[in-house]
């Protein structure tokens, strides 16, 4: 047996003339089936088109099923998002669907969620080196200066990205440029990517000062990662929600006063501090992640969608004040997987599909959480953490 032939025999085959085909799926599945002996019958039910993923999946096979629940209704005060919505959340931890919830109907019942968008970019962040700091800096300085030529080259390739500005960060003989973009209702991160690219090709013809190496990236937007420059300047959507729940409804609904459960995030916020944490709350990433795998998001932006900010206070009157900031919160209602059909179907439940509807998505998702994080630090506090764990979250 030849080694080209060997070679041939474990590549995933692939359909040149309609690779998002029926026939093409099923042509990936039989080979799963020859290479592992495994039948993928559940993988290979779905309801929908397979050219429907193209630009989403490579060779696309089937799907993979996750539960998807509903928590609600979550009463909203936003900027964008006013009212009552049920959201959907698809996850295979048991007592997830039901904490969020039950902290729905406290945050409810005590009036809703006040929810603020406080800032919305994105960015991509490419660095320049030079043979020194001097020149790094006067580079800088001209950057400044071109602004305007900067802006036309970027926005070029975009018909809604647009170029708010330029940070300059420096260290050794680099110069890191954090573009900052507003991306309509798109998450953006393909936007900007190829906006910056445009702009540092112009910048690199035009500039007169010599570059010795140049990368599109250097790692200072942290795409993906939790950082603290998003944490301090945002990326996607910064937002915040806010509660007050009256004492007499904390003891009815989570069975605990507000003063037990603020003396507690006390002690939660001093052992996230001592950890290093990038969220002192308890648990945004479960319902960012849920939504995210619901609506279409891309899941991998819930390692920095999940940093966070949770801040707890008694009032005058013993209710407890509670809100959650998200600095990170990367969420789209357009473009992406948002089209896919399951994944749009979840967003029109909530009103949340299509261009205009980022914000509105975003302000659901920050009260989802903030209701969330109530519930888990209520049943933590109680013991009902463990219990309840132990009758939804396992298989019988």
């Amino acid at each position: 047996m030849s080694t080209s032939h060997q070679v041939d025999r474990h590549r995933i085959p692939r359909d040149r003339t309609n690779d998002y085909s029926p026939e093409a799926a099923r042509m990936r599945r039989d080979f799963v089936r020859e290479q592992t002996g495994v039948e993928l019958k559940h993988a290979g039910s779905y309801s929908f088109d397979p050219e429907a993923v193209k630009g989403n999946c490579e060779h696309f096979m089937g799907v993979s099923q996750v539960p998807l629940g509903v928590a609600g209704p979550v009463r909203v005060n936003g900027e964008h998002a006013q009212g009552e919505f049920y959201v959907p959340m698809a996850t295979a931890e048991g007592t997830l669907v039901a904490s969020y919830n039950r902290g729905m109907r406290l945050t409810r019942e005590a009036g809703g969620v006040t929810v603020t968008v406080a800032d919305d970019a994105m960015q991509r962040a490419p660095v320049f080196a030079f043979d020194n700091a001097q020149t790094a800096k006067r580079f800088g300085l001209w950057i400044k200066e071109q602004m305007p030529a900067i802006r036309d080259a970027a926005e070029a390739t975009t018909r809604v990205g647009k170029l708010r500005d330029i940070e300059h960060y420096a260290a050794a003989r680099f110069l890191y440029l954090r573009f900052n973009y507003t991306t309509g209702d798109a998450a953006g991160q393909n936007m900007c990517g190829k906006a910056t690219h445009a702009a540092c090709q112009w910048i690199l013809a035009n500039t007169p000062y010599a570059v010795e190496r140049f990368s599109l990236s250097g790692n200072m937007d942290t795409d993906k990662k939790p950082s603290q420059v998003n944490f301090l300047h945002s990326r996607g959507k910064r937002v915040i929600a806010e509660c007050t729940v009256p004492d007499k409804l904390m003891r009815e609904i989570m069975g605990i006063d507000s003063k037990s459960l603020y003396q507690r995030r006390i002690m939660s916020m001093t052992g996230a501090f001592m950890a290093g944490s990038m969220n002192n709350g308890a648990h945004a990433a479960n319902g960012i992640t849920a939504t995210f795998i619901a609506t279409g998001q891309d899941a991998a932006n819930v390692a920095e969608s999940c940093v966070g900010a949770a801040v707890g206070e008694l009032t005058d009157d013993n209710g407890y004040y509670f809100s959650i900031t998200l600095p990170s919160l990367i969420c789209a209602s357009y473009g992406g997987g948002t089209g896919l059909p399951s994944q749009r179907e979840c967003l029109e439940m909530m009103d949340c599909y299509g261009q205009g509807k980022s914000l509105k998505l975003a302000e659901i998702i920050g009260a989802t959480v903030l209701a969330g994080e109530l519930s888990l630090a209520a049943a933590v506090a109680t013991g009902d953490w463990v219990t309840s764990h132990e009758q939804y979250g396992r298989n019988r």
